[in-house]
């Protein structure tokens, strides 16, 4: 049997949906899944993912846990206080469900290594908290053809897409070039709303489930803007640019 007893308890409320059942269990069991960064969005990303049974889920980020992070960094706590984030992080989702396997990377990608960290991935989360990472992260899944799911949050707005490489936009066909400097600067001193992450973190880690079990509508051709201050959604459609000079 692929799940023992306890297990068929743990993923019970999953089961008895019509579109997972046992068999979708056993697919949540056996794909990979890279969050890169784990801080406001990675935290509730790698908790509903390991509460989802997913088998493996790596996680990326070479920072350390500090105090200001804890506002809304939720994987973490006082006692991991200077602690790598992915090693405070892993300690964090095992305890949630120690049947799933964490692999703690403590690195900063680049261009460099970045593929070799992705490659046995089969879906890629971007939770990072800079832009030049989240498009290294996008132009590495499209070369090498895997799902991302990319969220970003800044004061009380989050938004998020889902990029199928081949099927539908990249994250260059919304924004083809990398912000100045100085509005990189900006977003760090800007401030987030500490409860945001939890909304675009969880509608990430749903946006992964049902790329792995092939049902719903996911976020391809399109981004999903929230207004946290109105309360309110908006679905906004993004065509293929033909001329993106990663995916065109």
């Amino acid at each position: 049997m692929d799940f023992t007893e306890k297990q068929l308890q743990r993923y019970s409320r999953h089961i008895v949906l019509p579109e997972v059942g046992v068999e979708g269990q056993l697919k949540l069991k056996r794909t990979k899944v890279c969050i890169v960064g784990v801080g406001g969005l990675g935290s509730p990303v790698g908790y509903y993912l390991t509460a989802a049974g997913i088998g493996t889920i790596g996680i990326v980020d070479g920072d350390k846990v500090e105090i200001s992070n804890l506002q809304r960094q939720i994987a973490h706590s006082m006692r991991t206080i200077g602690r790598a984030k992915v090693d405070s992080a892993r300690e964090s989702f095992l305890g949630l469900n120690p049947d799933v396997s964490v692999a703690a990377i403590n690195v900063r990608l680049t261009a460099d290594n970045i593929i070799e960290v992705l490659r046995v991935y089969d879906v890629v989360v971007d939770c990072c908290d800079n832009f030049a990472t989240r498009y290294l992260v996008n132009d590495a899944c499209v070369l090498s053809r895997k799902p991302l799911v990319s969220g970003a949050i800044l004061k009380f707005e989050g938004q998020l897409t889902t990029i199928i490489p081949g099927e539908g936009h990249c994250y260059r066909c919304l924004f083809e070039e990398l912000p100045p400097a100085d509005l990189e600067l900006a977003s760090e001193v800007s401030g987030v709303i500490g409860a945001l992450p939890g909304v675009i973190g969880a509608l990430q880690a749903l946006e992964v489930i049902k790329i792995i079990l092939g049902t719903g509508e996911i976020l391809k051709n399109a981004l999903l803007i929230y207004d946290a201050l109105k309360g309110t959604f908006r679905r906004v459609g993004v065509p293929r640019n033909p001329d993106c000079p990663v995916c065109g």
